[in-house]
């Protein structure tokens, strides 16, 4: 690794942080985490001003994401220069202090500002890092499987992770982010279990975002059982819709099979978040739907479940006989509708919606939200500026 490794931040900011002692135990954040989508002008630049209004509009003055996670697959981290992750870290960090300090003022809990520190590289990764903490971000995420150059996940963290964070005498917690989609070694799509038990008993690790079957939460619960006490490590269910399976009790035997069931895939610890690219636009309503899930409120289940799977289908489009997600595309649109951002652009790479694609989802969208007036509390309904 190179000790050198830098971050946009002055020379004075890094000497000042290193010499902060260590945090006291932190305890992951339960609830809604929102991975944020990044605000692109037609140039290819992050737009700095937009890109922190959807900051706000995400929190929804303490009635929305208790994560914010910038720099994660909603956000085309692997579409932008490492500048620009490095710029987004920074600019969440500054804009969540400005936003907690409203929610103290009025008496609301705070959110924390998550930061996807993973690059292609192995280099750039730990300068994202060095970003991570020079900007105080609350936690960095890290897909270790992501990283082309990274071949032993293990010898990756003891070596260069906790070195680079013991010279600089602090850490941040770091959690752990399993997507089979975006790894870099197709042939390993998830984390081995006999990695996962070494990764976690470093103090600095508290927790994953899976995107992947019951089954493999299970597996990363169990392997980081041994090593953490009941609280220190949280799973985050990064396929959103999941949340209606995991948490849905039913009655009658078959219900109590079912959640029996449940709670032995997941070895009896229940997933203590979820991870939502649709509340990007909605974040008012995944935030009572996860609350309504983790009590096991059926009928709000149900009504929110439909609502979402609404929302799901109108992003996607016939293109040549077969149909054609275009998920980021989607969002980004809906929140240039709603008046939250200017400029609804796709990174290169990324799905673009065509001008009719454009109308219909619009048309969509507006259906989708008369839905959400008349079937839910308003309180839940999320307001745009």
């Amino acid at each position: 690794m190179d000790s050198k490794a830098t971050s946009p931040i002055s020379v004075q900011g890094r000497a000042a942080v290193a010499a902060r002692p260590l945090p006291a135990l932190y305890r992951p954040r339960r609830g809604l985490s929102i991975p944020c989508i990044t605000v692109l002008d037609r140039e290819g630049r992050i737009a700095e001003v937009e890109q922190r209004r959807v900051f706000w509009h995400q929190v929804q003055g303490g009635h929305g994401a208790d994560i914010l996670f910038v720099g994660g697959t909603n956000g085309e981290w692997n579409r932008l220069k490492n500048e620009q992750r490095q710029r987004l870290v920074e600019l969440a960090a500054d804009e969540v202090r400005r936003i907690n300090a409203g929610l103290t003022t009025d008496g609301r809990a705070p959110v924390e500002a998550w930061a996807g520190i993973t690059a292609p590289t192995r280099k750039e990764t730990l300068d994202n890092l060095v970003c991570a903490l020079d900007a105080e971000v609350h936690a960095a995420v890290l897909a270790p499987l992501s990283i082309q150059d990274v071949e032993d996940v293990v010898e990756f963290f003891h070596r260069d992770v906790s070195d680079l964070m013991d010279r600089r005498a602090r850490y941040i917690p770091v959690f752990l982010y399993d997507n089979a989609d975006i790894t870099a070694h197709p042939e390993v799509p998830h984390i081995r279990t006999r990695d996962m038990k070494r990764i976690s008993r470093l103090p600095y690790i508290f927790g994953i975002k899976v995107s992947a079957p019951r089954r493999v939460l299970g597996h990363y619960t169990k392997a980081a059982l041994h090593f953490k006490d009941k609280g220190e490590f949280g799973i985050y269910i990064g396929n959103a819709m999941l949340i209606f399976d995991v948490f849905r009790l039913g009655g009658g035997w078959l219900g109590r099979t079912r959640e029996y069931w449940n709670r032995y895939l997941l070895h009896n610890d229940l997933p203590i978040g979820v991870v939502s690219g649709p509340s990007n636009v909605l974040p008012r309503e995944w935030q009572r739907a996860w609350r309504s899930c983790y009590v096991g409120d059926e009928e709000r289940m149900k009504t929110y479940r439909s609502l979402f799977l609404e929302f799901g289908s109108s992003y996607r489009f016939e293109e040549d006989g077969r149909q054609v997600k275009k998920t980021i595309a989607c969002l980004k649109h809906a929140l240039r509708l709603d008046g939250v951002i200017e400029h609804d652009e796709v990174a290169r790479g990324t799905k673009e919606l065509t001008p009719s694609q454009r109308g219909l989802f619009r048309d969509r969208y507006e259906k989708l939200k008369a839905r959400i007036c008349a079937e839910t509390d308003p309180l839940w309904v999320t307001r745009a500026p």
